[in-house]
């Protein structure tokens, strides 16, 4: 199985002395990223992540309310670099590519058991809950609503389309499969699901 790295830039060197802000906050999201792609939420604790990255679970807690919210932020800086979303001016190989791209990334990666686990401790976890829609699918539902309306400006797709209910479609049939695989999700499955509904948008 692919492993992830986190996007923390180049590695960060301790010396003496008390360490800037920004890199304490970047050597905790790196080792919260590899503890959470290694052990899952099963085995990420505060504590693990404090002692990997030096720093107290006081500090860790000025910036994250919740193991929960810290594991979404370490998710967050592994994925973000796979999950970009392209803009080529062609709204259906875009949605394909980034699809397609997330589908791997779940199947691929650890990173497809990960968020399993962080939207099921999101059901009980009100600050998880909260982060998970500010940081990560908020955030990248406003990217998708985006692209959408600019392939309805570019007149690629009807004018009285619902951007929202078309993600909800493309990516909720994925999540959908990786949740409840009565069916595999797989490459094929994405194309299909573009082809699909993209005959219904034009």
């Amino acid at each position: 199985m692919t492993q992830l790295t986190p996007d923390a830039g180049p590695p960060l060197r301790r010396g003496r002395g008390r360490r800037p802000a920004g890199q304490v906050r970047a050597e905790i999201l790196t080792a919260a990223g590899n503890l959470l792609l290694d052990e899952g939420m099963a085995g990420f604790t505060i504590e693990k992540v404090a002692a990997q990255a030096g720093a107290s679970r006081m500090t860790i807690y000025k910036w994250w309310p919740s193991k929960g919210a810290l594991a979404l932020d370490g998710y967050f800086s592994v994925v973000a670099p796979v999950l970009a979303f392209p803009d080529t001016g062609d709204i259906v190989a875009d949605l394909t590519n980034q699809l397609v791209s997330f589908v791997h990334l779940l199947t691929d990666t650890s990173a497809g058991r990960v968020v399993s686990q962080l939207i099921a401790q999101s059901q009980t976890d009100p600050d998880l809950s909260a982060a998970f829609r500010e940081r990560y699918s908020g955030p990248r539902r406003a990217i998708s609503v985006q692209a959408l309306e600019k392939a309805v400006a570019r007149g690629q797709l009807r004018a009285d389309i619902d951007p929202e209910s078309v993600i909800d479609q493309l990516w909720g049939a994925c999540y959908h499969r990786l949740l409840i695989p009565d069916q595999p999700l797989t490459e094929q499955f994405v194309v299909t699901l573009v082809d699909n509904l993209i005959r219904g948008l034009r």
